[in-house]
C-alpha cells in the first residue's frame, strides 16, 4: 500500500527520546523548553507554549482571549472539525463562513456578513499549508474590534507576505499530529506575542498553576494539556528537518502537476502569489460529473491510500442538528464532495508518482 502520509522520523529522533528516558525527567522539563525556544527563534515570535495537541492549543487560546458563552468565533466552514469543536468547548457558537476554491481558506470577502454584535474572535485556517488572506483579515478585525486567532495546524513553515503563519494575529497555533509537517506523535504549540495572553495560557495548560513570591499557587481551573518531554524531544530533531522536508514535499508537488495538469477533468493546487505552501496535503479537485467515492475506492484497490481534504462543517451531524444556516456554502460543499487528497510523503518517488498519477487519469 502507497499511504497517504509517512512521518519523517528516524534514529535522530530515536537518540533524543533516549536522552529524555536516560534523564528520567519525561514531562514539562528542560525538552519541553528547548523546542519551545526552537519554534520561537525560527517564527520569530516571543512567546511559544507547547501543549499536548493542536485541539489543545486552539483551545487554550481562545480561554486566553476570554470567550465563553453568548460569543461568536468566525470559522471556515470547509476544515478538520476540531476547529469548529474547540469553540464549542469554550460555551461560544461557531459562525461558519464559505471558502475560496483556489486557496481552500475562508473568504476573507464573506467573513464581514456573519458578524454580529456577539462576534469576538475570527479564526482564519491555513488549509493545507497555504496561508488564508491575511491582509484583509487582519483590517476586517481592526475594524470591527476582533481578536484572530490563526488555526496553523497545517502550515508550520507557511508565510504570507513574507510573514510566518501563526505570527500575525493575535495568537498562532500548531499541530505535530503524524499527518503534518513535523510530528511528535500528538503534540501543539501556541504563539503569541503579548505576555498577559501567555502568562494565562500556561497557567492553563497545567491545571491552573501561577507561581507568585516563589509559591505555587491554584489560581484557576486549568487542564493536563502538557506536552512530554519525549515529545519535545521528537519535537527538537523534527525542527532541524524541517526546511529539507518542505523542500521534498515542494519537489513531489512538481511531479504532480507535470503528471496530472493535461488532465481537464482535475483542479490541481495552487500557490497564492502572497506566501509560501507547504504542502502538508497535496488536494485536488474532481470534475462535478465524477464520483469522488467511487475513485477513492479504485484507488484503494489498487493499493493507493487517499482521503477527503477536510470536512463541510454545517453538513456534520452534531452542527447540522444544533444550528440552522441561512449562508451559502457552495465551495465549501465542492471542496467536500470533489476533493481527494494524494500520497505526499518523502518517501514517493518518481515511479510510485507515475503510478499513482496513472490509476487516477484512468478513471477521469
Amino acid at each position: 500500500m502507497i499511504k497517504l502520509s509517512v512521518p519523517d522520523i528516524g534514529n535522530e529522533e530515536l537518540e533524543e527520546i533516549i536522552k529524555v528516558l536516560s534523564s528520567k525527567n519525561l514531562v514539562q522539563g528542560e525538552k519541553v523548553q528547548q523546542f519551545e525556544e526552537v519554534l520561537s527563534k525560527y517564527l520569530n515570535i516571543k512567546y511559544c507554549i507547547a501543549v499536548s495537541s493542536g485541539t489543545a492549543a486552539l483551545h487554550l487560546a481562545l480561554l486566553s482571549l476570554g470567550i465563553g458563552k453568548e460569543d461568536q468565533v468566525i470559522v471556515p466552514d470547509f476544515t478538520f472539525p476540531a476547529t469548529a469543536n474547540a469553540v464549542e468547548l469554550t460555551g461560544a457558537t461557531p459562525s461558519f463562513v464559505d471558502i475560496s476554491l483556489d486557496s481552500f481558506c475562508i473568504d476573507a470577502n464573506k467573513i464581514e456578513q456573519a458578524i454580529n454584535g456577539k462576534t469576538k474572535v475570527i479564526m482564519p485556517v491555513h488549509e493545507f499549508g497555504q496561508c488564508a488572506d491575511m491582509d484583509k483579515i487582519m483590517d476586517i478585525a481592526r475594524k470591527s474590534n476582533l481578536k484572530v486567532v490563526e488555526d496553523g495546524a497545517c502550515a508550520l513553515g507557511s508565510s504570507y507576505k513574507g510573514k510566518k503563519a501563526g505570527t500575525m494575529g493575535d495568537l498562532g497555533c500548531f499541530s505535530f499530529h503524524p499527518r503534518k509537517i513535523i510530528t511528535t506523535g500528538e503534540g501543539g504549540m501556541i504563539v503569541t506575542q503579548e505576555e498577559e495572553l501567555a502568562k494565562k495560557i500556561i497557567s492553563l495548560r497545567n491545571h491552573g498553576i501561577s507561581y507568585i513570591n516563589g509559591k505555587t499557587c491554584f489560581t484557576q481551573p486549568g487542564f493536563n494539556y502538557r506536552m512530554t518531554d519525549i515529545q519535545a524531544a521528537m519535537g527538537i530533531a523534527q525542527m532541524k528537518k524541517l526546511d529539507k522536508i518542505i523542500h521534498l514535499r515542494k519537489n513531489i508537488v512538481k511531479e504532480y502537476s507535470n503528471l496530472l495538469g493535461s488532465s481537464p477533468n482535475l483542479i490541481l493546487p495552487i500557490e497564492k502569489s502572497y506566501g509560501e505552501h507547504t504542502y502538508q496535503t497535496y488536494h485536488v479537485l474532481l470534475n462535478k460529473k465524477l464520483n469522488r467515492d467511487y475513485i477513492k475506492q479504485l484507488l484503494n484497490e489498487s493499493l493507493v491510500e487517499s482521503n477527503i481534504g477536510a470536512y463541510a462543517l454545517h453538513e456534520q451531524l452534531y452542527y447540522k442538528n444544533k444550528y440552522s444556516f441561512n449562508m451559502d456554502f457552495t465551495n465549501s460543499e465542492i471542496a467536500y464532495t470533489k476533493g481527494l487528497a494524494l500520497p505526499l510523503h518523502s518517501d514517493l518517488n518518481y515511479d510510485k508518482l507515475q503510478y499513482i498519477s496513472n490509476i487516477l487519469l484512468n478513471q477521469l
